[in-house]
């Protein structure tokens, strides 16, 4: 039996980190799937219990150089690992410590190239002021190096410290000296700007992985629960399934639970991303954290701890934030051989300035500099522009992002294959029955005969269905009830199934049914039996309602539509989505439907097992599909789309079947599901773009001595924060799509 274990990681500096450490829990026997998260620093590992223990994880980790732990375990101890503790707040400090020994240095090395100050006491200054910034503020960067390298998968820092340390070493060799220019003054400026995109980076890093503790902490965090001896205010964490307890207006609800009594609105936007307040009475769902508005209620407590919405929902986002889209793969080969490459690079680039025959003029070089100053200041630059850390931030931030921002508006998504395929969409397809509609028939009609009333007519209709359990017997009497009619019990009641009803009401023979059970029953419907073929052309259920053998008129029940289903219908057609509606009733039933919320193509009579023979037929005529269904008798049918859209109810998100749960009932959340998809497979794409032509140009440029190693090093922090920033646009969405 396998299960998967969550380990936190450190000492990864970017996506060769990353690879190193999945190649090394690879190679652990008994270990069947690994996914490692730079964004996140985690690594989800799924494995044989038989075979391997979280220690034996850990072992593997330290033996490339990095340090795993499983959650609530404490990350060793400060002095062993450089980022122990907050990541954030770590970088800062080395930053700081770099800038205060690197302004001197800057400070001196300007007098110096200016004339201002001339002689080795400059050389030497600039030296030692360069020795605390490269290795007491970036001690981390030279460990971190030497251990990947020693284990044979060297990582960016490789880069950063050979860049350093050469030119470190050309100071060393000008007081020596060698015909050379010094770079010991570059050195520290190099260390110093690696150091501030460090700190930057990992600011940006942690607001793009905050969202599931984001979540958590909307929690209330008491409650008031009710006993026999009153009120007593206790920690929400502290709630058990069954407790009742009291909520006020103004206050969040601490759990998930059942209106016990009372009525009131709750504010539920942070779960289904719908801004309008939600009418709660006895029995109806609520959900923890969100916010009550008019009423004072009490509440049963039917889920706790991590079986709430908002734990479900936490749990949803993280896992689908430790997913890869399937584009990243190429990324992920590139990644793998970077660093080597770039060495290679910078070390042909070294020979090849040795060698040439020419002393080329180059801007940013001495003119009487040595071939070995030449060969030296290329390869630098070589070595501190490249920049493998933008390729393996550049998908997965993205995705922690728009995971975030998803479950703010109510999106659960659940599959990072699904953010990419969604831009190739060609087709909504839609259940009908609470998709489309409640999902709950209602009396949307009655026509009273001439010597009648309408309330005449429900209050006979719901008389006769005083104890029914169908779902149009309902509907009837609780319109009934609503509107406060005297409902009387029936009488000799009889049932002929799938046609009508006949029963004794205050000793008046009452029929109810279709209008052909009417006519079976001797009752003569007269212009009725047109009005009843009109209100089914429209959709509706049509019983009539006779009394001692006179019709006295017609009940219209209907499965209504959702308030802004057409509206929604509209915004996909507008996406460029072909949208189709799949339902088990007749044909008739079905087109008015479609008629009624701007869907031309109808497909009726499916039966749930039959949904998923539809959806390839769809795939087949329009291409690729995304099915919308409630998660139950569409499962088949979410589950063979392409992507598969589940609307969830009150607190229940878990539809496994799925790649995209709603949390509201709204078919908007569709609309904002694949505008979200869209807009983060783009910036995925804009990432990957931008970190690909980063290195494709900016090497070459370096290796022709056209680039200062002091440019090349902030246009290298530049491109990691550059796109983790882009990856935060993402949460520009939240309010343009509520």
């Amino acid at each position: 039996m396998e299960e998967t274990i969550r380990l936190g990681l450190r000492g990864l500096r970017c996506a060769a980190c990353a690879h190193n450490v999945e190649v090394a829990l690879g190679k652990v026997e008994g270990i069947r799937e690994v996914s490692v998260n730079l964004a996140s620093s985690t690594a989800s590992v799924t494995y044989d219990p038989s075979s391997t223990t979280p220690e034996i994880m850990k072992q593997a980790v330290k033996s490339a150089g990095y340090e795993a732990f499983e959650t609530g375990e404490t990350a060793g101890a400060a002095g062993e690992i450089p980022e122990a503790g907050s990541e954030a707040d770590v970088a800062r400090k080395r930053m700081v410590q770099a800038w205060a020994f690197a302004v001197p240095t800057i400070v001196i090395m300007v007098f110096h190239m200016t004339g201002v100050w001339h002689g080795t006491l400059p050389e030497t200054l600039m030296m030692v002021f360069a020795l605390p910034v490269l290795f007491y503020a970036g001690r981390s960067v030279y460990v971190s190096a030497w251990r990947s390298a020693i284990k044979g998968y060297p990582n960016m820092d490789v880069l950063i410290a050979l860049g350093t340390l050469a030119s470190l070493v050309t100071g060393v060799m000008k007081l020596s000296g060698a015909r050379v220019d010094s770079y010991a003054a570059v050195a520290a400026m190099i260390m110093a700007i690696h150091l501030t995109g460090r700190h930057i980076e990992s600011k940006a890093r942690g607001r793009a992985s905050g969202a599931v503790q984001k979540l958590l902490k909307l929690a209330a965090r008491t409650a008031r629960v009710v006993t026999p001896e009153g009120e007593t205010e206790i920690p929400a964490g502290d709630l058990k399934v069954g407790d009742v307890f009291a909520i006020r207006p103004g206050e969040k609800i601490p759990t998930d639970g059942v209106v016990e009594s009372g009525r009131t609105s709750v504010d539920e936007s942070l779960a289904t991303g719908e801004s309008i307040p939600v009418e709660k009475a006895e029995g109806d769902e609520v959900i923890g954290a969100t916010i009550n508005q008019t009423g004072t209620v009490t509440v049963r407590a039917t889920k706790v701890g991590s079986e709430t919405f908002l734990s479900q929902v936490a749990e949803a986002v993280r896992q689908f934030q430790e997913q890869r889209v399937p584009v990243q793969k190429l990324a992920d080969r590139i990644t793998a051989v970077f660093v080597p490459t770039v060495l290679g690079i910078a070390a042909a680039v070294f020979l090849v300035w040795l060698l040439v025959p020419a002393m080329p003029d180059l801007p940013w070089v001495d003119a009487e500099a040595s071939r070995l100053t030449l060969a030296i200041f290329a390869a630098v630059a070589v070595l501190v522009i490249s920049c493998p850390c933008a390729l393996g931030l550049a998908t997965p931030t993205a995705i922690m992002v728009g995971g975030g921002v998803g479950a703010e508006l109510g999106i659960l998504l659940r599959s990072a294959d699904a953010v990419q395929v969604m831009k190739d969409i060609k087709v909504i397809a839609l259940d009908k029955t609470g998709t489309l509609t409640v999902g709950k028939p209602e009396v949307v009609s009655i026509s009273a005969a001439t010597g009648s009333d309408e309330a005449r007519v429900l209050a006979l209709a719901a008389s006769i269905e005083y104890a029914s359990e169908h779902p149009i017997g309902k509907a009837i009497l609780d319109r009934a009830r609503a509107m406060g009619l005297t409902i009387t019990p029936p009488e000799n009641f009889a049932a002929l199934p799938g046609m009508g009803l006949t029963a004794t009401v205050a000793g008046r023979r009452v029929v109810l049914g279709k209008i052909a059970f009417l006519k079976q029953e001797g009752i003569e419907p007269g212009d009725h039996s047109r009005m009843a073929e009109d209100l089914e052309t429209s959709g509706q259920t049509v019983a009539g309602v006779a009394e001692d053998g006179d019709i006295v008129g017609l009940i219209g029940v209907a499965d209504t539509l959702k308030p802004d289903t057409a509206e929604a219908i509209a915004s996909l057609k507008d996406m460029g989505l072909e949208v189709v509606m799949i339902t088990g009733d007749n044909r008739v039933t079905a087109e008015a439907v479609g008629r009624a919320c701007g869907i031309e193509v109808v497909i009726p009579n499916v039966l749930p097992t039959e949904k998923a023979h539809e959806i390839r037929r769809i795939r087949q005529k329009y291409g690729k599909v995304a099915m919308v269904g409630d998660g139950i008798n569409d499962a088949p049918a979410l589950a063979e789309s392409d992507v598969g859209i589940a609307i969830g109810t009150g607190t229940d998100i878990a539809i496994e079947s799925s790649d995209v749960t709603l949390a509201g009932g709204s078919l908007h959340g569709v609309v904002r599901a694949v505008s979200l998809s869209r807009a983060i497979f783009s910036k995925i794409r804009q990432n990957l773009f931008w970190a690909f032509f980063y290195n494709v140009i900016a090497i070459p440029v370096a290796g022709i001595g056209l680039l200062h190693p002091i440019i090349a090093e902030a246009a290298m922090a530049l491109s990691s924060i550059n796109v983790v920033t882009n990856s935060l646009r993402l949460r520009g969405l939240r309010k343009k799509l509520s």
